[in-house]
């Protein structure tokens, strides 16, 4: 068991890097009282620090009662009852309805038991290798969504293993890391499962997906589903220029794109629900008045913060699904 970490990389010194590994060992009882902490010497050689570093990191953890030295065998916890304020790194790709969903759930639940500072990477793998870069060392825990950024993973297993979180999506290069994440893959097949009686009605299924940020294992759930039950189908990257034919159903993960097909049917006299079906993906409030109803595959984005605050809270490593419906509505 781990208990002391050091990213040579970080802004911050040396010796608060250690305090704050002891802190948070203690603070998710990975170090209980009396128990004994790594010997100077073998901390100074493990990270190739001078032993001056290391005791200055244990009398500031001396002076502030955290622990206590028996001269000639070494330092142990003294107390487990100390005022310790988590610092957690936030980075979302972006912000939208949805993540302001899972953002607020999950500061009602941390309750200001933590400070929390949220970044956006807006899907740049510079922004993205930036700002974790500048933050290793500095927090506590780190929580990231990775989308579908190319070399994510390596990047982020520069930081501290035993403190990351990845959210909303993950990968095969990230399954050791806990997750809150959503399966697109079945996401999207279970939700037209669903409502396959009233696909049937349709000649054709067309997901529209420009693949710019969108997780892949859209079109790989929709393909699925279309294959097994012989579903007419059809994967476009955009939808400019379109024509709308009766019988389509669109799915559509991007809103941009909901409006353009809305406003092309305008244009065409057709009756969405009638003429041609549309299911979105992602629920918002909106969805639920815009033209008599969106049908939606969404997952909960807020269970998703609500489960992350507390698989923190408790620290726990765990790999949760988050759960994911189709809401029927007008428009299919």
């Amino acid at each position: 068991m781990k208990i002391i970490s050091i990213n040579p990389q970080s802004n911050q010194p040396k010796y608060k890097q250690i305090v704050l590994s002891v802190e948070i060992a203690i603070a998710e009882k990975r170090l209980q009282r009396n128990d004994k902490l790594p010997s100077v010497n073998k901390v100074s050689l493990e990270f190739s620090i001078s032993r001056d570093t290391v005791l200055l990191a244990y009398e500031e953890l001396k002076k502030r009662g955290i622990i206590y030295a028996i001269l000639g065998k070494g330092y142990y916890v003294k107390s487990v009852e100390f005022s310790f304020e988590q610092r957690i790194f936030l980075l979302f790709d972006e912000l939208n309805a949805f993540k302001e969903d899972i953002y607020n759930s999950f500061l009602e639940v941390m309750d200001n038991k933590a400070q929390i500072d949220i970044f956006f990477h807006h899907f740049n793998i510079d922004m993205f290798k930036k700002l974790i870069n500048e933050s290793n060392g500095n927090y506590s825990k780190y929580i990231i969504m990775p989308t579908n950024l190319v070399d994510a993973a390596k990047v982020i297993k520069t930081l501290p293993k035993q403190d990351v979180y990845i959210l909303d999506q993950t990968n095969n290069d990230l399954n050791d890391y806990p997750s809150v994440h959503q399966n697109f893959i079945e996401d999207m097949q279970n939700g037209l499962m669903k409502g396959k009686s009233l696909l049937e009605k349709y000649r054709k299924l067309i997901l529209i997906f420009p693949g710019n940020k969108e997780p892949v294992g859209m079109v790989d759930g929709f393909r699925l589903f279309c294959t097994q039950n012989n579903f007419n189908h059809q994967v476009i990257t955009s939808f400019e220029e379109q024509i709308i034919h009766k019988g389509d159903v669109f799915i559509i993960p991007t809103d941009r794109h909901l409006v353009d097909v809305i406003e092309q049917s305008k244009k065409q006299n057709l009756q969405i629900g009638k003429d041609f079906g549309i299911i979105s993906y992602n629920d918002t409030p909106l969805k639920k008045v815009v033209e008599n109803g969106i049908t939606t595959i969404s997952t909960d984005f807020k269970i998703m913060g609500k489960t992350l605050a507390e698989m923190l809270l408790h620290s726990k490593k765990e790999q949760i699904k988050n759960p994911s419906d189709l809401i029927i509505r007008h428009s299919l």
